[in-house]
């Protein structure tokens, strides 16, 4: 096989701590991981020498998680073959919902398919984490407690939920949230079962700082409070409501006041099932 094309899913934090400062100069955190089938679209073609793909307006080639992740894949493995890859771009970019790290990951597994260079799963995370610290979730391709800067997973069963998600019309800098002083950086740490029993006492600590700085996250924040208690997911800009079939879905989202999408929670990556994967 030289031709596959994959989905490539988002991601939800349902809710986000920092627990405390690293040495490293990184921080430990802790999050629950859900997938949604919200997807960008990945073809590879390996009948080709060397690497390429169609290059997105918004994202410069140097920083391509894409070809980054290619590279990184040849440059472990000693693989010499290239590949022309398409994407097709349907996550918002800068959303907080891990579009780029996601395309990372189904790189790294559809390569290490179709190249058959024989890596592990936990080897491939192993690579990932060095490209961002959500590549691992998507390489897992299982809905996960994480701690550590994102990276030390456990897989957990969550239940069925639909969820709204907004996209106001800003883009936050993660550097920017982290740089302010009122961020909260030594939240007590909890459990999963602690979380599984209160959920809604676990919330993001980003979330006062980016409604604070970006007014569009504030109002579509304020918006879906309307119906349900809303998030913002990772470092934004993207909030979602858990949202249930009673609910008139179809005006919530006609009236929001900026991009919404409606998905459902996954309860496995579609990549993992569609190479066989366990």
């Amino acid at each position: 096989m030289s031709l596959l094309t994959l989905p490539s899913p988002a991601k939800l934090n349902l809710f986000l701590h920092i627990t405390g400062k690293r040495a490293d100069g990184y921080h430990n955190l802790q999050s629950v991981f859900q997938l949604i089938d919200l997807y960008d679209y990945l073809s590879f073609d390996i009948a080709y020498a060397d690497l390429s793909i169609n290059q997105l307006d918004e994202v410069a080639s140097s920083d391509n998680l894409i070809i980054k992740a290619a590279r990184l894949l040849q440059h472990h493995t000693g693989y010499r073959g290239g590949c022309r890859i398409e994407l097709q771009k349907n996550i918002p970019i800068g959303g907080g919902v891990g579009g780029g790290s996601s395309n990372a990951a189904t790189t790294l597994l559809a390569l290490n398919s179709l190249w058959q260079t024989g890596l592990t799963l936990a080897e491939l995370a192993g690579l990932g984490i060095q490209l961002g610290a959500d590549v691992p979730i998507f390489i897992l391709g299982k809905n996960a407690w994480a701690e550590g800067v994102g990276e030390q997973l456990v897989a957990v069963d969550l239940p069925q939920i639909d969820y709204i998600v907004l996209k106001p019309d800003c883009f936050i800098s993660t550097k920017q949230l982290f740089s302010q002083e009122s961020l909260t950086r030594n939240t007590p740490e909890t459990t999963f079962a602690a979380y599984q029993q209160n959920p809604t006492q676990c919330g993001n600590n980003f979330e006062a700082i980016a409604q604070k700085l970006y007014p569009e996250v504030a109002q579509a924040l304020a918006y879906l409070n309307q119906f349900g208690q809303a998030r913002l997911t990772g470092t934004g800009a993207c909030v979602f409501l858990p949202v249930q079939p009673e609910q008139d879905i179809t005006a919530i989202m006609q009236n929001a006041p900026c991009q919404s999408y409606f998905c459902h929670g996954l309860q496995r990556s579609p990549v993992h099932e569609q190479l066989g994967l366990v």
